[in-house]
């Protein structure tokens, strides 16, 4: 047994011990923190096997889906289909991973964009801004997004699942030319923890501030247009922007298992 994985006093960390390791020590938690084949994993590279009988036995090959791109191509070829979907809940690899998905999987959703919706869109500020949005067909269609979840972490976690999926919609709706509409949360077994209780009625005393905007510059300092990535892995961090973002001072609570 390698070291690192030892308590100072020269045994091994009981569970209780590893998990708060982790969650405090960044450079253990970066060696040893790995979740297993969660999220990332089951959206880009969903392992499977194809089997096949040519009569002489049966033959299987190995290989990956990638859930994401399956899921713009469908929307740039049938945004109307009922199967825009992206699952995490891979039952062969459950016992693989640290923890089973919360939020297992989400759907999305289109609709064509009235006649006054689109002329609202193409005299926008940003033809103003961006001469070359002249080259961009103005957006036929609004989608909007559902994740499912099975379990909800109310004051720490549903922020990030709610910003997350946002951000999410953003960039599946800039990669497929679309507006983002909905985001909807479908959450089972929602639940406070004890801890956090006073956590949460201090946060039930602050006045909301104003909504930044989310900016995801598709243009270049020359304002050449640099849109239509071939892989949403393509866009990098420097392109994403907040403006007008406010907040209240931070509201600490311990995570709970």
């Amino acid at each position: 047994m390698n070291k690192e994985h030892l308590h100072p006093d020269g045994r091994p960390y009981t569970k209780e011990e590893f998990v708060e390791k982790i969650k405090k020590d960044k450079s253990f938690a970066k060696r040893f923190g790995n979740l297993g084949p969660v999220y990332g994993k089951q959206w880009r590279s969903w392992s499977q096997n194809q089997y096949h009988n040519f009569g002489t036995g049966i033959n299987f090959n190995e290989f990956n889906t990638d859930q994401i791109a399956n899921l713009i191509e469908q929307l740039k070829t049938n945004p109307d289909s009922r199967r825009l979907m992206v699952n995490a809940w891979n039952v062969g690899e459950l016992d693989q991973m640290v923890l089973p998905p919360c939020h297992y999987g989400f759907q999305v959703y289109t609709r064509e964009l009235s006649w006054e919706e689109r002329d609202k869109l193409a005299g926008g500020p940003i033809r103003q801004k961006y001469p070359s949005f002249d080259k961009i067909a103005t957006p036929t269609r609004a989608i909007s997004l559902m994740w499912n979840q099975r379990s909800v972490d109310t004051f720490l976690g549903l922020p990030f699942n709610i910003a997350s999926y946002g951000l999410l919609l953003e960039i599946i709706a800039k990669e497929v030319n679309m507006v983002p509409d909905e985001l909807i949360g479908n959450l089972g077994d929602v639940h406070l923890y004890k801890n956090h209780v006073d956590q949460a009625k201090e946060q039930m005393t602050r006045e909301p501030m104003q909504l930044p905007k989310l900016i995801i510059d598709q243009f270049d300092e020359t304002n050449h247009y640099i849109g239509d990535m071939d892989d949403i892995s393509e866009y990098n961090i420097e392109q994403f922007k907040l403006e007008n973002y406010q907040s209240h001072p931070t509201i600490k609570a311990p995570l709970s298992n």
